[in-house]
């Protein structure tokens, strides 16, 4: 748990930025779209930064 609490920062802000971008690139430019696509990245991070945290914890 504590693996996981040090690496969804990195992980979670990455994929929001990663999600916000491909709004911007798409044109959706106001508000709205950019905040849900940020929302939508965090929330995927929740998952990948678990299964990294289980992956890393078992090397």
């Amino acid at each position: 748990m504590r693996l996981f609490l040090l690496l969804y920062p990195v992980i979670g802000t990455t994929l929001a930025g990663i999600a916000m971008v491909v709004a911007l690139t798409m044109g959706m430019d106001t508000l709205r779209p950019i905040v849900i696509s940020a929302a939508i990245g965090a929330a995927i991070g929740l998952p990948v930064t678990w299964l990294v945290a289980k992956k890393v914890a078992t090397i």
